[in-house]
């Protein structure tokens, strides 16, 4: 068969891939302190790591719960030396560039070559009375310094680690969520609860969001960090509290989720054809599913030819960034959070994403996509789908597959809609809603699993008074719980005629489509 590719299957192991194999296929202070004794980390028990934050005397006291300074990367002398040769940088790289007219690559590389002339004079001066740093230990210093400045700061060795997905610190503890291995928290990661705080307004200012100061008159805040991961923090919760969600995929297409197994080949030729079909599309799940990856990748898939304004209230898609293949014009705008004034009763400074409708409208797009839709702008995001916005994608929190359409129409509701307009505005609106389902088998030795179970074509509504109607396209069935098809869409016409899908590849051997078994510890 010609222009055969090879890809990784579901279960690891290679499978051809190509249009025209489809068919076969689916069958201490600065000189003051001396260098301390270096931390050996103990490594957290796999029995030890999902409940040690279920009982906080057990992770204080627990000599399984690693310190911050026991991770890979730990410096070699304590955090107040960083912030004292941040300090001296910070004023340098003022004195150099007082205007701030460099632009900020070359800013940037110019506090590089501070921070390593800094470093290098300070360990020149530490070794006078104490054992003379190795060329090592100098580079993690200058890291540490440089990431204070620009980065994550005393966190950045939690976000660098691999698979990282969430960082929530509670108080000084902090539990790392992974992507393939069980939950770990490290006891303490500041030395106190201010410099928490601290760190979060340092990061606030870099990202360019200084108005979101973490005070007592606005004790929630939330910002993207320069890296991208989204920060949430508030000092609501018992103790200071932040969450970092880390974005460990900005680039990837369609063909990713086929590699990680979140998709099929023929799921992959099935939704690629319905973008260019321009259905209009609505991606759900429970959270951490997966939405906004197969959104994004679902993004990328749009012609190059054509104009998308995506709306988000935290910048996570990324469709305005060059892809793994051309992509079109895209503008991405990004809500904003008030001051914290409240001027004629409203939040002074706040743009939600139901503000940037019209002025996105505007913008003569020939889609529009909502990163994720929560409250009252489904009105307009649905009205945008029907009125003309074909091809347009969302997102959607649903807890489980048969809630999807009343989920829908409690959002609409409590935008002061009537039910029955809601039910009319939903039928006339989405084409396809496509459901991830979330597995975490971390616990029993396994690892985590996120696919495509289900995916619903939408009618119209039937009856007075009735809802609108779903048929079932794929699902689980004879056992296997990721998306199996079932039934032929209605708009199959419009799908061949991308060129991008065949009817007889739905058909021929659907069980056969996942190219093996899902890798599960416990089978339900």
């Amino acid at each position: 068969m010609a222009d055969i590719q090879q890809r990784p299957g579901a279960d690891g192991t290679a499978a051809p891939m190509g249009r025209d194999a489809i068919a076969g296929l689916l069958a201490g202070r600065i000189g003051q302190r001396r260098l301390p004794a270096p931390v050996v980390p103990t490594p957290v028990s796999p029995a030890a790591a999902p409940g040690a934050d279920s009982s906080p005397a057990q992770a204080s006291g627990a000599a399984t719960v690693p310190r911050l300074a026991g991770l890979p990367g730990a410096l070699p002398v304590g955090w107040e030396v960083i912030e004292d040769l941040q300090a001296l940088v910070s004023k340098q790289l003022s004195a150099e560039d007082p205007d701030k007219l460099l632009e900020e690559d070359h800013r940037r590389a110019l506090a590089r070559r501070l921070v390593r002339n800094a470093v290098a004079d300070w360990a020149t001066k530490y070794a006078q009375g104490n054992i003379a740093l190795t060329a090592d230990q100098e580079a993690a210093i200058g890291t540490a310094v440089f990431d204070s400045m620009y980065r994550g700061g005393r966190l950045q060795s939690l976000l660098d680690q691999d698979g990282v997905e969430d960082v929530m610190v509670d108080g000084l503890r902090a539990h790392i969520e992974y992507h393939d291995r069980p939950r770990q928290t490290i006891e303490q990661v500041a030395d106190s609860h201010e410099e928490l705080i601290t760190w979060v307004n340092r990061m606030a200012r870099l990202s360019g969001h200084g108005e979101r100061g973490l005070t007592q008159a606005t004790p929630m805040v939330g910002f993207r960090m320069p890296d991208g991961s989204r920060v949430t923090a508030s000092l609501l919760t018992t103790r200071p509290s932040v969450v970092i969600r880390r974005h460990r995929i900005r680039q990837h297409g369609i063909a990713e989720l086929v590699q990680w197994g979140s998709i099929n080949p023929m799921l992959e030729r099935l939704l690629t054809a319905c973008v260019h079909a321009k259905m209009n599309i609505l991606v759900v799940g429970d959270m951490g599913a997966g939405k906004t990856s197969l959104l994004r990748a679902l993004g990328r898939e749009i012609p190059p030819s054509e104009r998308l304004v995506t709306l988000e209230s935290d910048r996570e898609l990324y469709l305005d960034e060059p892809g793994p293949k051309p992509g079109p014009v895209t503008y991405a705008f990004e809500a904003r959070q008030s001051n914290g004034e409240i001027r004629g009763g409203t939040h002074a400074g706040e743009v939600t994403i139901s503000d940037m409708f019209a002025t996105a409208l505007r913008y003569n797009a020939t889609r529009v996509i909502v990163g994720e839709v929560r409250s009252t702008e489904i009105v307009p995001m649905l009205q945008a789908m029907s009125a003309g916005g074909s091809g347009s994608m969302c997102t959607l929190h649903v807890r489980r597959p048969h809630g999807i359409i009343s989920r829908l129409v409690q959002l609409c509701t409590e935008a002061g809609m009537q039910t029955e307009a809601a039910h009319h505005l939903i039928a006339s609106s989405i084409d396809l809603v496509v459901y991830l389902t979330y597995l975490d088998e971390t616990a029993i030795g396994g690892r985590k699993h996120r696919f495509v179970s289900h995916i619903y074509e939408v009618h119209d509504v039937v009856g007075e008074g009735g809802r609108p109607v779903t048929t079932e396209l794929f699902a689980p069935q004879a056992g296997e719980i990721r998306a199996v098809y079932k039934n032929m869409p209605t708009f199959i016409d419009d799908l061949e005629r991308t060129g991008q899908l065949s009817r007889s590849w739905l058909t021929e051997n659907p069980f056969g489509a996942w190219m093996g078994p899902l890798q599960m510890v416990g089978r339900r």
